[in-house]
């Protein structure tokens, strides 16, 4: 079968398992092959091939509601869906979205590129079903990594009290972006391993079918059976939250799959069914990945899964930062690194490695990991939290009422800063800046370059301070010198990278690079711009400010953020409060999501280009 040409996912009804196994086989192939080109998170896709299939044989989307935790596994969903031949515009600029998009079809339910977000959506759905007075199923697909998260255990409280009829599939594969860690973790890993329930289970529930009277005695059974579940099952957890639990089941076969989905149908109050499959099951290099490698990638050769890497001339930011921060744990046992489940992405495994009792990976937890970081500056330590951007998020009320109305020191790494391309809108870095603006106490800083981020690592571990952000984008640090000296910066303070009398362009970061350039052509047209690095968002050199005021030319600022919240926003609040007449414009992100595509071609969208920097200059000067 040309799985390309699948329309939607009614066909699979009428497929015997054998038939399905086949499909399976199509399914994997085509995945590793257009996946080779485009990218994409093709391990955890390559694990729930049988599953999706089951699913959407068992379930009738979108009248059943099928919800993808984090979404980055739903490729199958899609191709069932009819939107396999759209595979090689994956994740591409106008292209098919990585991630379930309402837009894209009736049968994305849920839109989400964050984790553990699946129950409580699911809640939400099941109870305006029963309200409505509805019959579909509800059937959330939630792994075990995401099920650490905080607000899927709120969910899951709730769930269990309401005992609202829910089908919750737990796809165990082991592994999130990293390999999972933690109790609930550990329990899995116990359950994985202990069948002595399951098969006393169905077996006693067969017998018990079978003897007169039957159905009288199932009631009595059910008691005895929990009372002695307590003595041979961990999965009892799910069982007193008042889940029923169906587990574990080979997540790769169907006439597992069939049976478990088929049983939960027949109750009519929550149940878990545990699902063990293997992340990037079908393709060598993705099933020996004990690292999280596999996660998420660019193009890779097919033939050996080796990942196809781009020219890059200076050091990976996540991985500069990683190392200088390695350095000062080495010389001070204060200094300590937090992941929420990111070690792999943010470069920490040397650190992870090499200091292991001050490293703590706290698993997909954003919130417990800025507000144990709190508690580490309390008693005088050092936290590093090293975060995505886009994960941030997660952790506004800790940032707020945990660090900042605290003053506390913690040093936050804000990975991911400004656009990411791929993975589009849900994980785009662009709104740390406008929430940690309204925070009296924090220190924002965003470095043009390696060394300049030593400088400010060196300024946040040697320095008193409260909380501190430094911002770095994916991809790879500008190549540079090392210099012998690493400095202490004044907070505040920004730089002049040459000075001019027509206008002034203000930007901060590695979009620096760019408005240098800018400048540089700008001049042979006979314009002289100043350029200002604005390396410290927050707090603003106001000195600086003051001087550029009372000259009286044109600003422009950049900025790969939103607008609203950002540097030029906090600007134009400085020249109105200062009464100064500086006319100003401000080029970023105007009130839209950013959806994927080339880093490059949404920079133009935005108008972060050469062309319409030029353009905004010489139309300002001449107002």
């Amino acid at each position: 079968m040309d799985v390309s040409k699948i329309k939607n996912p009614s066909f699979i009804k009428g497929l015997s398992n054998s038939e399905l196994e086949e499909l399976s086989a199509e399914i994997r192939k085509f995945l590793i092959e257009t996946c080779s080109i485009t990218g994409g998170h093709i391990g955890a896709n390559l694990g729930v091939v049988e599953l999706t299939l089951s699913l959407h044989k068992h379930f009738n989307s979108p009248t059943d509601k099928i919800i993808w935790d984090v979404g980055h596994q739903a490729y199958i969903h899609k191709i069932l869906t009819g939107r396999g031949h759209e595979f090689d515009s994956l994740r591409q600029y106008k292209g098919l979205c990585g991630f379930p998009k309402m837009k894209e079809s009736e049968h994305d339910v849920w839109e989400a590129g964050h984790s553990s977000t699946s129950l409580s959506a699911a809640m939400g759905m099941a109870k305006a079903r029963d309200i409505l007075g509805n019959t579909n199923h509800i059937v959330p697909v939630i792994g075990d990594g995401a099920l650490t998260g905080g607000m899927a255990l709120e969910a899951l409280n709730h769930i269990g009290h309401d005992k609202t009829d829910l089908t919750i599939i737990l796809n165990d594969n082991e592994m999130s972006i990293a390999p999972n860690v933690g109790a609930m973790h550990n329990m899995f890993g116990r359950i994985r391993t202990n069948h002595n329930y399951n098969r006393f289970k169905f077996d006693a529930e067969s017998f018990i079918t079978r003897l007169p009277g039957g159905d009288k005695l199932r009631d009595s059974a059910d008691k005895i059976k929990d009372s002695l579940k307590y003595l041979v099952v961990d999965g009892i957890f799910f069982e007193e939250l008042g889940i029923k639990y169906i587990g574990p089941v080979d997540g790769h076969n169907f006439k597992e799959l069939d049976e478990a989905i088929n049983a939960s149908k027949q109750i009519n109050k929550p149940v878990l069914i545990h699902v063990v499959t293997k992340k990037g099951k079908g393709y060598k290099p993705a099933e020996i990945d004990t690292v999280g490698t596999w996660h998420g990638l660019g193009p890779y050769k097919l033939e050996t899964g080796e990942v196809i890497k781009g020219k890059a001339e200076g050091p990976a930011w996540s991985a500069l930062m990683s190392n200088e921060v390695l350095n000062y744990a080495k010389q001070d046992k204060r200094v300590v690194a937090i992941t929420p489940a990111m070690p792999v992405g943010s470069k920490l495994t040397k650190f992870q490695q090499e200091l292991p009792e001050q490293f703590f990976d706290v698993g997909i937890a954003e919130q417990h990991a800025v507000t144990m970081s709190a508690g580490l500056a309390t008693q005088g330590m050092k936290p590093y939290v090293a975060i995505y951007s886009t994960f941030m998020q997660r952790a506004y009320d800790q940032l707020l009422h945990d660090v900042d109305r605290q003053n506390l020191g913690v040093l936050f790494g804000v990975d991911r800063s400004g656009l990411v391309g791929a993975d589009g809108e849900t994980h785009q870095g662009v709104f740390d800046i406008g929430f940690l603006n309204q925070f009296p106490n924090f220190t924002i800083m965003m470095p043009k370059d390696g060394n300049e981020a030593k400088d400010m690592l060196k300024t946040a571990f040697e320095t008193e301070h409260g909380p501190m952000a430094i911002r770095y984008p994916r991809g790879n640090a500008p190549a540079v010198e090392d210099r012998e000296e690493i400095k202490v910066l004044s907070i505040g303070s920004w730089t002049k990278e040459r000075e001019g009398n027509d206008v002034t362009l203000i930007s901060y970061g590695p979009t620096l690079e760019l408005i240098t350039e800018v400048a540089d052509e700008l001049l042979k047209e006979g314009i002289n711009a100043t350029v200002v690095n604005a390396r410290f968002i927050k707090p603003m050199d106001v000195e600086l400010l003051h001087e550029l005021g009372e000259k009286g030319i044109p600003f422009i600022t950049i900025e790969e953020s939103m607008l609203t919240g950002g540097l030029g926003t906090q600007i134009a609040t400085f020249i109105i409060e200062n009464d100064y007449e500086n006319k100003l414009r401000r080029i970023g992100i105007n009130d839209e999501y950013i959806e994927h595509g080339d880093v490059n071609l949404l920079l133009e969208d935005i108008g972060i280009s050469k062309a319409n920097i030029k353009s905004v200059a010489k139309s300002i000067i001449k107002k």
